[in-house]
């Protein structure tokens, strides 16, 4: 039996934080201005910027490798800190306007407390993060404004939500169209080619092997391509497990209200050419089965791995409520 691979070796400026869902993991590059690589979820913002400080001092900068809630969630507590915020220009621009899609948090349901971006990134941008350059590489598909970041001196990649060690990003075929999943693969391609020695996901561990990582990530990705009901599905059923994480699971009574008033699932339904209703049964009982969703206490809940999300800590505005990005803030 072979001996499995360890982590490969981190250079003494990067911190690395594995976190479970709903948060994204925590990267940490030190330096004269230490940076933050995403934010997690809202719900856990002063732990993220606690641990931040506890381990850099005062975080200069926030660089979000996409803007859902589980990269984008401690944000505004940083910035309020004095932080500034880094992200794709796609994205950084829809913030400025304040779009009521930001983030996709009212089409998820998914909470973000309002924030502003301050720098706009571009694919080939070189970005200063702690006492380090690093690349922008463009890597739409999982949003259309998700970007990855490289360091090619160490030959780093923060690869975002674009793979993982067992994993690939869902893709919303609904929001921005049919064509996401090749966009998505392609993006895969065009890191995969950079031949990193470490690869630093959004979630999940390390991966000891990243040629084997990639493989597997490639292999998941074209499937996306090729069955484009299977990533409705896949992706309906990300989105379905994360409501049941940050709710602390949803009681079973209103399991199907809940999804009836979805957007995601209307879109999702309305691609399988079903109704709301019809999907919101087959999902539910799907996700029962593939033991991904369990009713404990006349509860339904999400089995992964995940940390407790304090009710509270949701009532925050959707984008469409924001305040006004062009009022100066308090520092």
């Amino acid at each position: 039996m072979s001996t499995p691979r360890p982590r490969p070796p981190l250079p003494s400026w990067v911190t690395w934080r594995q976190r479970p869902f709903p948060d994204a993991n925590l990267l940490l590059l030190h330096g004269r201005q230490p940076a933050l690589v995403d934010s997690g979820f809202v719900g856990h913002a002063e732990e993220t910027a606690a641990w931040a400080r506890a381990h850099a001092g005062n975080v200069g900068l926030v660089v979000n490798t996409h803007w859902h809630s589980d990269h984008v969630g401690g944000n505004a507590l940083l910035q309020a800190n004095g932080a500034a915020v880094a992200a794709g220009t796609p994205e950084a621009e829809a913030i400025a306007r304040r779009d009521p899609g930001c983030c996709a948090a009212e089409h998820l349901d998914q909470p973000v407390a309002p924030y502003s971006v301050d720098i706009p990134l571009d694919d080939g941008q070189v970005l200063r993060l702690g006492d380090a350059d690093w690349e922008v590489v463009r890597t739409p598909g999982h949003t259309p404004g998700h970007l990855a970041l490289w360091q090619p001196d160490e030959r780093l990649l923060v690869s975002g939500d674009a793979l993982s060690d067992h994993d690939v990003g869902w893709v919303d075929l609904a929001l921005d169209g049919p064509g996401a999943a090749a966009t998505a693969l392609d993006s895969l391609e065009r890191i995969a080619g950079l031949g990193p020695r470490v690869v630093l996901p959004s979630h999940g561990p390390v991966p000891a092997d990243p040629g084997a990582a990639f493989a597997t990530a490639l292999r998941r990705a074209r499937r996306l391509v090729d069955d484009p009901d299977g990533a409705v599905w896949y992706g309906a059923r990300r989105v379905f497990a994360f409501a049941l994480m940050i709710r602390g699971g949803i009681p079973a009574g209103e399991v199907e209200q809940y999804l009836h008033a979805r957007a995601w699932l209307t879109d999702a339904a309305r691609l399988l050419d079903r109704t709301p209703e019809t999907l919101a049964t087959e999902l539910t009982a799907a996700m029962l089965r593939s033991g991904a969703v369990v009713l404990r206490a006349g509860r339904l809940h999400a089995t992964a791995e995940h940390t407790p999300v304090r009710a509270e800590s949701l009532r925050v505005p959707y984008p469409r409520a924001w305040p006004d990005a062009s009022r100066p803030r308090e520092r």
